[in-house]
C-alpha cells in the first residue's frame, strides 16, 4: 500500500473516530447518579488500529470534550470545576492521553497475536481510563468537602475502597463495552482497511 493512501486512511479514521468519542461523550449511560461512556471505544479501536501516538490524540480528544463539559453540562464535574479548574484539567485530560498511549503500546507488546492483543487492549483501554482517572481524582479531590461526601455516603473507610464503591458499575459496564464493542469493531475495521 502507498504511503499516500495510508496516511489518508490514518487521518480519515482518526477524524471519524474522533466526532465519535465527541458525540458518544454527550450520550453517557445515567445510572445511579454516575455516568457511564462509552467514549473509551472509539479511543481503543484508533489506539490499536494506529498506534501510541494516535491513541493519545484521540484519548485528547476525549480528555478535552470531558473537561469542557466541566463547564456546566456535567452535574459531577461542574462540581470538581467549582473546587479547582486546574485539578479538574489534571482529572479529565492527561488521564485520557495516557490511556490512549498506553492501549497503543500495549497492542504493540502482543502484536504478534493479533486477536488475543485486540481483545487485551479492548479490555485494558476501560481498566486504565477508570484507574487513572480515579487515581487522580483521589490525589487531587480527595479531602475535598464535594468528595468527602460521597466517602461518607458509600461509607467509604479509605480511598481505596471508595474507588472500588463508586466505579464499581461504571468500570463493569465500561469493560464489557471494551469486550462486545471495541474487540468486534477493530477487528473488523482492521480487516476492511488491510
Amino acid at each position: 500500500m502507498n504511503e499516500k493512501l495510508k496516511t489518508t486512511k490514518l487521518i480519515t479514521v482518526t477524524g471519524v473516530l474522533s466526532a465519535l468519542i465527541i458525540v458518544v461523550s454527550f450520550f453517557p449511560l445515567k445510572t445511579l447518579g454516575l455516568e457511564i461512556t462509552f467514549s473509551m471505544v472509539p479511543v481503543a479501536i484508533g489506539g490499536i488500529m494506529f498506534g501510541p501516538a494516535v491513541g493519545a490524540i484521540l484519548g485528547g480528544v476525549f480528555g478535552l470534550t470531558s473537561f469542557i463539559q466541566c463547564f456546566g453540562y456535567s452535574p459531577f464535574g461542574a462540581l470538581l470545576l467549582g473546587e479547582s479548574a486546574f485539578k479538574t484539567f489534571l482529572v479529565c485530560v492527561p488521564t485520557r492521553v495516557l490511556t490512549g498511549f498506553l492501549t497503543g503500546l500495549i497492542y504493540k507488546l502482543f502484536k504478534n497475536h493479533p486477536k488475543i492483543s485486540v481483545l487485551i487492549s479492548s479490555v485494558a483501554a476501560p481498566l486504565m481510563n477508570t484507574a487513572f482517572f480515579m487515581t487522580t481524582l483521589v490525589l487531587c479531590f480527595y479531602n475535598s468537602k464535594f468528595i468527602q461526601g460521597y466517602v461518607e455516603t458509600l461509607n467509604a473507610p479509605n480511598p481505596f475502597v471508595f474507588i472500588i464503591l463508586f466505579v464499581g458499575i461504571n468500570g463493569l459496564v465500561e469493560i464489557v463495552a471494551g469486550i462486545i464493542i471495541a474487540y468486534p469493531s477493530t477487528l473488523a475495521l482492521k480487516k476492511a482497511l488491510d
